[in-house]
């Protein structure tokens, strides 16, 4: 029979004392010491001790594990690989060791410098607004959660968005929805993916695809992914609707955001295609969304190319906001849309033929079908241009 023997509280309190320490300068030695103390008490070592550690959540899984041994009331077993020791008293009991010598002395655990508690108390901010579990695209549900109600307020008071055609969503299964892209900074995609999500009855959370400029932005890029956006790209996409999941693509891409305001709601060329195949290929329908009032809440007037080149993005862009709303908000100014008043409008779905693919002509039906879609969505958004009386107040 194996013997068996308790992890004690104390030794569970140093693992999760260990945990704590993330991130200061005593991490490392901290996860030494537990090391040390607990690889005699499990039959394998933690996966941390495999030739450094590569994650928090991996310290938190081997917690997780160690928990499931040891119960509430402390009487929970873990098997040691080797033969049964006694337990040892605390160190400023122990006898002797010989006639006349004194015991080992106790070491106080030392106090953490001001550096490392400021780290740590930094952390813990940090960590306020971070769930340490995203999904695979970097959805944060803790942080999802936080700028929920702000997008909200975005959608109902600021824009005031009005939307139609909501009964052609489906409220399960996959979908592809195609928009008209405008405005400098991707608020059309949230503004349609916050319809779905606060009007349509089943609530779902599309999955918007962000431009890869998107990700040379700072302090933008990291909030975009925490908050549901996914990188651009034909692999991303086909996962998220072969997972049945609403993906919101805009196929005019950069151009669309990057048009000057004289060239508002002319739809740009939609590439070659790519999301024409990609519904092919997952059969998933195809839903026009035209969405009007992006393009006057943040108008680019001009482009400056010298500054574009200096920064490494596709273009930047000159706004009114820039100059209207910076000298009162300071830096961030610039990224603060003008409050115009917005139209949504959800198409019927289109389905297309499965015999597409692999045809002697595929590449010729790809291109029509592509035309076909930016020719009904031009059709939707001049018919909301021509109903809108006021850019303010629809």
């Amino acid at each position: 029979m194996t013997k068996r023997t308790a992890l004690s509280a104390r030794e569970i309190d140093t693992l999760l004392d260990a945990r704590l320490q993330a991130r200061s300068r005593q991490f490392r030695s901290k996860l030494d010491e537990t090391l040390n103390r607990i690889q005699k008490k499990i039959d394998r070592p933690p996966s941390w001790a495999k030739g450094g550690m590569q994650s928090l959540e991996e310290l938190e899984s081997d917690l997780a594990v160690l928990r499931k041994f040891v119960s509430s009331d402390g009487q929970g077993h873990i098997p040691a690989p080797g033969p049964q020791r006694p337990a040892s008293l605390p160190r400023d009991e122990r006898p002797a060791t010989r006639t006349g010598e004194p015991a080992e002395p106790t070491k106080t655990r030392p106090d953490l410098s001001l550096i490392d508690r400021a780290l740590q108390s930094f952390y813990r901010l940090r960590m306020i607004l971070r769930s340490e579990q995203v999904d695979e695209y970097g959805l944060d549900p803790v942080f999802f959660d936080f700028v929920k109600p702000i997008v909200e307020f975005f959608y109902r008071k600021y824009f005031r968005v009005d939307v139609k055609g909501l009964e052609h969503v489906p409220s399960e299964g996959r979908g592809l929805l195609v928009g008209n892209h405008s405005g400098v900074l991707p608020y059309d995609g949230m503004m349609v993916c916050a319809a779905v999500m606060f009007d349509h009855p089943s609530g779902r959370i599309p999955r918007f695809l962000a431009e890869d400029m998107f990700s040379n932005y700072p302090i933008l890029s990291p909030m975009m992914t925490k908050g549901g956006t996914v990188r651009a790209c034909q692999e991303n996409a086909e996962r998220l609707l072969r997972n049945d999941q609403l993906v919101a693509v805009f196929p005019e891409g950069v151009k669309g955001i990057g048009k000057l305001y004289r060239e508002r709601y002319h739809l740009q060329r939609f590439g070659r295609g790519g999301f024409i195949r990609l519904a092919l290929r997952t059969r998933a329908p195809l839903i026009p969304v035209a969405v009007v009032g992006a393009e006057e809440s943040m108008p680019m007037i001009a482009k400056s190319d010298l500054l574009a080149r200096i920064i490494g993005i596709p273009y930047f862009p000159i706004t009114p906001n820039m100059l209207f709303l910076t000298p009162l908000l300071g830096p961030t100014g610039g990224l603060v849309p003008f409050p115009t008043k917005w139209t949504i409008e959800f198409g019927e779905p289109i389905l297309l033929p499965s015999n597409v693919l692999g045809a002697p002509d595929e590449d010729l039906k790809v291109n029509l079908y592509k035309e076909d879609i930016r020719d009904r969505l031009q059709e939707m958004i001049n018919g909301l241009v021509k109903k809108r009386k006021s850019v303010w107040w629809g």
